[in-house]
């Protein structure tokens, strides 16, 4: 037998056994205050090597990164499954893939087709006016469609207005500070961990009404900051001989039909949130709801309709490709797989091996602590996925929706404040962040390296939120 003809036949026979095993024994979870700290490796390696090796071994990452990433994976799977059984890691395995990656996966997908399905023809030029006026949209933007659809729908037309200027790094990041993160704070619609607040309970209207300050002073700072920074470098530096955009007269919209299907996008999203179905599935132990089906299944159309009518002239003008979503999908995987024994932790609360992160954000008085609940959630928001981070601050708070919009909303807030906000911290911080990281570099844009990111976020968020801390949790 071939080498390929026995790993499929070992592949047949951990599947037979998998699914001959009893529903029950897929149903557990992971108890967190039984683990070790050290089940956390694999989830820290995946970060290093998405930090270090695109600089160590930029050849090696760019043509095997998902199998580094897979490698991980496994580094948690066979373990796991080795010292606690294969019931309980194929749970946790389908869990986080059918409970967790695939729908985060297609929502992104549907997004990142059909935001790349509208072109925005005209050569803009980019003056600093023009370019804070595209993130100010942005920004607005991102909590009506989401951080990634607003990031997918500006980030090419704004590469394409700066495309003559040599310096044009700093307009990405505060591409990726504003509108991949901040902006998205005001509605649940706008990012993850405030759509799950919104299934917990929390209003639809409650973030509007109670974090529009800490955003508008969020996104009126970076914007102002960005202006003088802008300027600076359009009065010192100069331009390209030739302006790689032809010149055209007036703005256009092409592939219009697509914002139709961008909005198909959204309503499906808020129907999964607000429609109680009693349906329910059980794949092996992880419950899928007839919402989220439907939703799933109503996206995956969404995006081969779009295929379907747009024009290969539109796709041919942005540039369209797969390989962002493709770089973003085989590194969130991973992320996804190895970060279960971390949340589990977490969610372990003060018995857990985090416990001391759960117990700092109380005072001694029993009360909680807006400022540490907005740093202790913003600061694993920044490297761990920031929905469920959200949601073991929100439980450690209390968990209850109507307490913690009227007696505790300070506290709600902070927690909302720092899952969305310190998402721009790094680049796996917010799914967006890598996306654009990977359009801006397919379109010669030498961004930042993850530590050399960090130390703009550094630099510039780290003391607005520093500031935040004292204006509006003390």
């Amino acid at each position: 037998m071939s080498a390929s003809g026995s790993r499929k036949s070992v592949l047949r026979s951990l599947a037979s056994v998998l699914l001959t095993l009893p529903a029950g024994a897929w149903a557990a979870d992971v108890d967190g205050a039984r683990l070790a700290v050290w089940w956390s490796v694999p989830f820290a390696g995946i970060l290093l090597s998405i930090a270090l090796m695109p600089l160590m071994a930029p050849a090696f990452w760019h043509h095997h990164y998902g199998k580094v990433a897979a490698a991980w994976a496994l580094a948690f799977l066979l373990p796991f499954a080795a010292v606690h059984g294969v019931p309980l890691a194929g749970a946790q395995l389908v869990h986080a893939l059918v409970g967790e990656y695939i729908p985060f996966v297609i929502l992104l997908a549907a997004l990142f087709t059909v935001s790349g399905g509208i072109h925005i023809r005209g050569n803009l030029r980019g003056s600093p006016r023009l370019n804070t006026a595209i993130l100010a949209i942005g920004a607005v933007l991102a909590s009506l469609m989401g951080t990634t659809g607003a990031s997918m729908l500006l980030i090419r037309p704004l590469i394409r207005a700066n495309d003559n200027r040599r310096h044009k790094v700093h307009v990405i990041v505060f591409f990726i500070f504003i509108v991949s993160n901040v902006g998205g704070a005001l509605t649940p619609l706008g990012d993850p961990p405030l759509f799950l607040g919104f299934l917990k309970g929390v209003d639809f209207t409650w973030t509007l009404r109670n974090i529009l300050p800490e955003t508008l002073f969020m996104t009126g700072t970076l914007l102002v900051l960005f202006h003088l920074l802008d300027a600076w470098y359009f009065r010192h530096e100069t331009l390209l001989p030739f302006d790689p955009t032809p010149v055209t007269r007036g703005i256009a919209f092409e592939g219009a039909v697509n914002f139709w299907l961008l909005g198909g996008v959204v309503f499906f999203v808020l129907l999964s949130g607000v429609w109680k179905s009693p349906v329910r599935l059980d794949v092996f132990g992880t419950e899928v709801g007839l919402p989220g089906l439907v939703r799933d299944a109503a996206l995956v159309a969404i995006i081969l309709l779009s295929l379907r009518i747009t024009a290969a002239e539109v796709h041919e003008a942005n540039q369209f490709g797969w390989g962002p979503m493709i770089e973003v999908a085989k590194l969130f995987a991973g992320i996804f797989v190895t970060i279960v024994p971390v949340i589990a932790m977490l969610k372990a609360g003060i018995d857990g091996p985090f416990g001391r992160i759960v117990s700092a954000v109380t005072q001694p008085d029993g009360q909680p602590d807006p400022a540490m609940y907005f740093w202790a959630t913003g600061i694993l928001s920044s490297f761990l996925d920031n929905a469920p981070t959200y949601l073991v601050f929100f439980n450690t708070a209390g968990g209850d929706p109507q307490a913690l919009m009227t007696t505790y909303a300070t506290t709600l807030a902070a927690i909302s404040a720092g899952a969305v906000f310190m998402g721009a911290n790094t680049y796996i911080g917010n799914a967006p962040n890598l996306m654009v990281k990977a359009i801006a570099e397919s379109r010669g844009v030498r961004m930042p390296s993850f530590f050399g990111f960090m130390l703009w976020s550094g630099g510039i968020l780290v003391p607005l939120f520093v500031v935040a801390t004292f204006i509006f949790f003390r």
